[in-house]
């Protein structure tokens, strides 16, 4: 784990670097996250020939998306130096939020479609929660 940072005065350069190398290292992840989607779902479609699709097996659809996010956003966290309980902690986020879908599309309160709309939109905040309660290592330079 990292040493923590001492918290920067508010209105000091130190300050808006720290908080600006961590709105980076955000937007990275987002990024790394989109292309492991984009990549591994390529693969899995043309290459192997396996396609999901959110009306007919949205529960493997999803799964299978959100191992592809894992992938490319784990790739990128431990490239940038990160430990394995960061990395794997950033990729429970992107299955975390069908905990509560789940049920709810299997009661038929919600359909395919909603699911991955509704997981893909609760992602981001909870990206930026866990991000938030390791401020520190997501603030300092030498990943």
């Amino acid at each position: 784990m990292t040493q923590p940072m001492p918290d920067s005065p508010p209105g000091t350069n130190r300050h808006a670097r720290r908080w600006g190398r961590f709105t980076l290292h955000y937007i990275e992840m987002i990024v790394a996250m989109f292309a492991g989607m984009i990549a591994l779902g390529l693969l899995w479609s043309f290459a192997l020939g396996i396609d999901l699709s959110y009306a007919r097996d949205p529960e493997l659809a999803y799964l299978l998306m959100a191992f592809d996010m894992s992938a490319g956003m784990g790739a990128w966290m431990r490239f940038r130096g990160h430990a394995w309980a960061s990395t794997l902690e950033m990729c429970g986020v992107m299955f975390a939020p069908v905990v509560p879908l789940f049920p709810l599309l299997w009661l038929g309160v919600i359909d395919g479609m909603t699911l991955m709309i509704t997981a893909h939109v609760a992602m981001f905040p909870l990206m930026l929660a866990v991000m938030l309660r390791r401020r520190d290592e997501y603030a300092h330079t030498h990943h």
